[in-house]
């Protein structure tokens, strides 16, 4: 499953976000990656999430494959949008 949210955090994805982005990914069965600009990487993964620094308002894709995808996806909407 795939779904584009705009990132409504007023700094970014932050080190404080993408540590409760992490937690959440956790939470489910299933393989995370958020994609911005030409950058994908595994939303279970602090530093992977830190190094696309993406700024308040910017499109992000977030992929998600597994038994809990539509549990995740709108889980992660909630924490980024």
């Amino acid at each position: 499953m795939e779904k584009i949210i705009e990132l409504r955090s007023t700094v970014g994805l932050h080190a404080s976000l993408a540590a409760k982005l992490v937690q959440t990914a956790n939470m489910f069965d299933v393989e995370v990656r958020l994609q911005y600009d030409d950058k994908v990487v595994d939303a279970k993964s602090i530093l992977g999430l830190m190094s696309l620094a993406i700024p308040n308002g910017e499109n992000v894709k977030i992929i998600a494959n597994g038994p809990d995808s539509e549990k995740a996806l709108k889980s992660i909407e909630k924490l980024l949008g």
